[in-house]
């Protein structure tokens, strides 16, 4: 296969009505910085007192400011007369809300009829499975707990409240704290290093290609594995959460890139029976990878995921494949430009 670059790419001009927008938080520096490479306009869409970031770093052409995220609705129509397409990220199918981003004129990037099988778990789950890939086993009755588990919440929530069970009685003292939560799946906990990676799809050239990897840097729990046993004994009861306050770039054994792009391969071809048109763009596996080599597949994100952006610039394997930066931000501005220059953009618009 040749090896895709910029002297490959079509040699037509970038229509310059064309903006690429999205909510300013999750990845928004890294797909505004993408586009801006690209030859787009950008727009950020951000909540009054957090467009700062947007504005020191250079990366919005133009913000446009909101009270609250039940205003959007007036951003869109601003989005709608500069001709943008919006990204959506983990933050934005959050504050927008999965019914209200149905409900979207605006021209969106991905497929929209795959985002209530990301949202679900118990819908994940059977994705997953249907492809053939590992996965933990899934207590439906707390009842039934035999071995150390995640309880996790649905919801794009960043490991937000996610607690371990050992058994029954562990998991009703724990859960009686989420009194207001009543969505939530029991996972098996499986020993190993977790792991992300983050693929993308092009329906244009059905390509499947491996961006990058990450591991999430989480609080409190990675915090607590520098704190002997004997000390953790000395401190008051402290309960591990899980929360995701940042991302460590990981590069992973050669030997294993074989089964990562096989299971990504996989997670298509099953969206295309689940889903149609299926899964295209930017996409995340998120799981572990056991002492045995095998990774266990615990979640599917079905859009860009905060893991690629320490990638700005570019990771090893963009660069072994375009030799030049290429952050998933800007893949996704390219699929868009090539879809433009070949007349396919409604390939890429749900």
């Amino acid at each position: 296969m040749a090896r895709a670059n910029k002297d490959d790419m079509p040699k037509k001009s970038m229509p310059k009505d064309v903006a690429i927008s999205t909510i300013g938080s999750h990845s928004a520096l890294q797909i505004l910085k993408g586009a801006k490479d690209e030859g787009f306009r950008t727009i950020a869409v951000c909540l009054k007192g957090r467009e700062r970031p947007y504005q020191s770093f250079k990366v919005a052409d133009e913000i446009i400011l909101i009270d609250s995220y039940d205003d959007f609705a007036e951003a869109e129509k601003k989005l709608i007369a500069e001709n943008a397409i919006i990204i959506p990220h983990a933050s934005f199918i959050e504050y927008v809300g999965l019914e209200n981003v149905n409900k979207l004129k605006v021209p969106y990037f991905g497929n929209k009829a795959i985002l209530p099988w990301e949202a679900n778990r118990d819908k994940q789950r059977e994705w997953l499975k249907g492809a053939g890939l590992r996965i933990p086993r899934i207590f439906t009755d707390p009842k039934t707990i035999d071995i150390p588990s995640i309880v996790k919440f649905h919801g794009a929530a960043g490991g937000k409240g996610y607690f371990l069970a050992k058994n029954e009685a562990d998991f009703r003292k724990k859960i009686a704290k989420h009194p207001e939560t009543k969505k939530y799946t029991i996972q098996e906990y499986i020993m190993g290093v977790p792991m992300y990676v983050h693929y993308f799809y092009s329906p244009i050239t059905n390509e499947l290609e491996i961006m990058s990897f990450d591991v999430r840097y989480e609080s409190n729990v990675d915090s607590l594995g520098r704190v002997s046993a004997r000390d953790q004994m000395a401190l008051p009861e402290i309960d591990p959460s899980y929360v995701v306050v940042g991302n460590l770039p990981v590069v992973v054994r050669e030997s294993l890139l074989p089964e990562f792009f096989d299971m990504g391969e996989k997670v298509v071809a099953q969206s295309k029976k689940i889903a149609p048109p299926g899964l295209f763009g930017p996409f995340c596996l998120e799981g572990v990878i056991t002492p045995d080599a095998h990774f266990y597949t615990f979640e599917i994100s079905a859009r860009i995921v905060a893991g690629t952006n320490p990638y700005v610039t570019g990771s090893p394997y963009s660069q072994l494949r375009y030799n030049e930066s290429m952050s998933t931000g800007r893949r996704i501005a390219r699929e868009i430009r090539n879809a433009i220059n070949q007349d396919k953009l409604k390939l890429l618009l749900g």
